[in-house]
């Protein structure tokens, strides 16, 4: 079974890096997970946004079909017991309760190490979690951004343009280090 997961809401909302670690669990480098909570949440982040109720339906419900066994259940009695951030509790226990690895987090300081410890758990951050993935399946990481970057119809067409999007979005290292490997 593949490396498990836990992706916060904050790395799902931008598209570009969603689609780039949605893409690279489809090619089975690891088992993202997510919960109704972090679903919830990124729901209403985009319709704040402005994008239209029925598109952010659609892009959920893609999501829970590509991945249908991603959603982790019966995490409720553990959230009042975890000892990070209260905000970020639900999504604590929904690793712990989902066996997790890691959590995908931009909010690294919202997961303490005495948090995460008892449940040999690390908070990473998208950018170090993706180099993780091009360190361990560098030809399957740029094959996975090149068919990214030729399902576009509109910019970014290119692996290049693709990569400035996730420096954008937070993941500069990582953008770096595959300019690097595209040299």
């Amino acid at each position: 079974m593949a490396f498990p997961a836990f992706l916060d809401t904050c790395v799902l909302y931008p598209a570009y890096l969603c689609d780039t670690l949605l893409r690279l669990a489809t090619a089975g480098a690891y088992r993202p997970l997510w919960s109704a909570d972090v679903l919830d949440e990124l729901s209403r982040n985009l319709v704040q946004r402005g994008i239209p109720v029925d598109k952010v339906d659609r892009r959920i419900g893609q999501m829970n079909r590509a991945f249908p066994d991603a959603t982790v259940h019966g995490y409720d009695t553990l959230v009042d017991g975890m000892k990070n951030d209260p905000k970020d509790r639900h999504v604590l226990a929904a690793a712990v309760r989902a066996n997790a690895e890691v959590i995908v987090t931009f909010n690294t300081r919202d997961f303490p190490n005495a948090a995460l410890a008892p449940y040999d758990l690390l908070a990473v951050h998208p950018d170090d979690f993706l180099l993780d993935q091009l360190d361990l399946y560098p030809g399957l990481v740029l094959q996975v951004l090149e068919k990214q970057a030729a399902s576009y119809r509109r910019e970014p067409t290119t692996v290049p343009g693709v990569l400035a999007l996730l420096d954008r979005t937070g993941t500069p290292r990582f953008a770096s280090e595959v300019h690097r490997h595209l040299r």
